[in-house]
């Protein structure tokens, strides 16, 4: 077996580059030794809390400055022997893998170049021979398509993958979000698998953005026929979020940590929260983000140049408006180009330019495809900047026009903090008085409990004799009253666990999971009760309360305001809608006011609830 081994590997290494072969470098020597050597990270199924399956990690000998990955893959670029040890990598990984005893399914990362050039050199019909010939069945093998902006023929990319997918083997796209891939690459590729940049998935339990996006991916991931993998886990919150957002598979280290050797289960943290049948409390989403961002965008008024204004007069722009990123090149009113200070100033201050092409046009320096963004450009189409190949568009900036017209200029920068505050504000407003989420995220948080099973106390709160105290005091006073309940009940919440919307008015509902959900709710109505009565003056704090019209018009004597709440716990298979919950604890809500505590929970249906529910 080790003769074969051996045999197998130095057939490979006379297919190398003379470069790999015979160079002298540190890695051309390591790969010539077998000096480079796996480690293994495992992808879970989050729905089953199981080991899918395992990537391959290539590392150097320990100890060493080319112990890491990064180290390697510059100290290739500079030996000139990238796609080598590309391919050593892609068979170390299968040839250490074929070793393990546990065995199953195994990611292995190879560039869009690599993956096209190893096919040749196999030949398509044999490359599931080849597979096999390592001791690994080819239907347990994924290619991980990496470094996106290196794919540079498609066509004969789609061809590889056909004999990729013809052996039997499958295909993932590595870090979708990162800059670096595009959509289109994802149309052209159509993998298996893509994976979620860990960009994406870092605190989607808090960032209402993150968790919009990672919806828009699932989106195309539906239309493409993908299965998602998301990267980067490492927190319990993060992980309960994307299960209950149905995320098939993940990887992180809190899942398992790369090792020399396969893991057989998931590390124990991270089992007992897929095995949990709490419901993450996701970050609320508003209303979709507002279009015509780009009037509340700060626009950079820029002079623009011409086509035919000289290098020199550029250059003398450039120093004399030193907060200038960039200029426009406009022929009469359209912009035909960018020009890139960075990029211009280093020409410029090279040997002899100012001599040779000092007097010369400017257009032969600039971007002749620049980012063109009209001013009522709305969210969605800004995306595209943001996840385009061409990250170009980042550091040049782009040019901003109203009908057509050149207007100015835009920054990168600017770009990514207006995309991302109008997602976050629309995400905050769902009520304008207190930033709750309404009734539509209430319901959605409640029909997710129901869906999954999940055990949890419904609480409807509701202010007694609030009507008069607004009126009396007027709506300023009122909204403090309101906004002073929706900063108590969110305090004495665990935000992983319990939510708190609002109704509306001076209605509320409070979902908890948390077990001690009662002494939660006496809590806040006791803090209300203390809070509350400064709000009101100094005689109606001594009268313990106001003289003012009932709803009928007759004055009478009302008590400070207080706080009800009607509690009622759903157990699994009990109710189907959240509609039903809502109006049984409106009930209980009901029963509430009339107790002096304050709190109430509803054991069960009587006829008349029955008769209530049903209408």
């Amino acid at each position: 077996m080790q003769n074969m081994m051996c045999s197998r590997r130095q057939a490979l290494l006379a297919k190398l580059s003379p470069a790999a072969q015979h160079g002298t470098g540190a890695l051309a020597q390591l790969m010539r030794s077998g000096g480079l050597h796996c480690v293994f990270q495992p992808l879970a199924d989050l729905r089953e809390g199981s080991i899918y399956a395992h990537e391959a990690l290539i590392r150097g000998p320990q100890g060493t400055p080319l112990q890491n990955p990064d180290a390697l893959l510059q100290q290739a670029r500079a030996e000139d022997v990238l796609q080598d040890f590309e391919w050593l990598c892609a068979y170390t990984a299968l040839e250490q893998w074929s070793q393990q005893p546990t065995g199953g399914r195994l990611f292995v990362n190879i560039s869009a170049d690599a993956l096209v050039q190893g096919v040749a050199l196999v030949g398509a019909g044999m490359l599931g021979d080849a597979v096999r010939s390592l001791g690994l069945s080819a239907r347990m093998l994924v290619l991980e398509i990496t470094e996106h902006e290196r794919v540079t023929d498609i066509p004969r990319l789609r061809q590889a993958i056909d004999a990729v997918h013809a052996c039997g083997a499958r295909m993932a796209l590595d870090d979708f979000g990162d800059g670096r891939s595009s959509l289109r690459l994802w149309s052209e590729v159509k993998p298996d698998f893509v994976k979620i940049d860990k960009y994406f998935i870092r605190e989607i339990s808090d960032r209402p953005e993150n968790l919009q996006m990672l919806q828009a991916i699932k989106g195309i991931a539906d239309v493409f026929g993908t299965t998602l993998i998301a990267e980067g886990i490492e927190t319990k919150d993060d992980l309960r979020a994307l299960r209950d957002l149905d995320i098939p598979y993940g990887q992180g280290w809190l899942l398992g940590r790369p090792a020399p050797a396969a893991r057989e289960a998931v590390e124990g943290p991270a089992l007992e929260v897929m095995h949990d049948r709490r419901v993450a409390v996701l970050p609320h989403l508003g209303q979709t983000a507002r279009p015509s961002i780009l009037r509340s965008l700060r626009v950079v008024q820029a002079p623009p140049v011409t086509p035919t204004t000289p290098n020199n007069a550029v250059a003398a722009m450039f120093h004399e408006r030193t907060e200038l990123h960039a200029l426009a090149v406009v022929d009469g009113t359209r912009p035909v180009a960018l020009i890139n200070r960075q990029q211009f100033m280093n020409h410029y201050a090279t040997l002899y330019f100012r001599e040779v092409h000092g007097r010369k046009p400017c257009l032969a320096f600039a971007n002749t495809a620049p980012r063109v963004v009209e001013l009522d450009c709305d969210v969605e189409q800004l995306m595209g900047i943001l996840t385009s190949q061409d990250q170009r568009y980042l550091n040049d900036g782009y040019i901003v026009t109203d009908n057509g017209r050149y207007l100015g200029l835009g920054t990168g920068d600017q770009l990514v903090r207006a995309v991302t505050e109008t997602r976050i504000e629309a995400a905050r407003h769902a009520n304008p008085l207190t930033f709750l989420p309404g009734n539509i995220p209430i319901s959605l948080h409640m029909q997710r409990l129901l869906d999954n099973g999940t055990e949890f106390v419904a609480c409807y709160a509701d202010l007694n004799h609030f009507k008069p105290f607004n009126d009396h005091y007027g709506y300023w006073r009122g909204d403090q009253m309101i906004r002073l309940v929706a900063r108590l009940a969110t305090m004495h919440c665990d935000a992983r666990r319990d939510f708190v919307g609002h109704v509306g008015g001076d209605d509320f509902m409070l979902i908890f999971q948390s077990s001690n959900w009662r002494q939660r709710c006496k809590n806040i109505i006791q803090d209300f009760a203390r809070e509350a009565t400064a709000l009101f003056d100094e005689t109606a704090q001594r009268a313990g309360g106001i003289h003012a019209e009932d709803r009928h018009g007759v004055p009478r004597f009302f008590p400070c305001t207080t706080l009800a709440m009607g509690a009622v716990h759903i157990t699994p298979g009990r109710f189907r809608h959240a509609e039903e919950v809502a109006n049984l604890a409106a009930l209980a809500k009901h029963e509430a006011k009339q107790t002096a505590t304050g709190l109430v929970l509803h054991t069960g249906l009587t006829a008349a609830d029955m008769s209530v529910l049903a209408a």
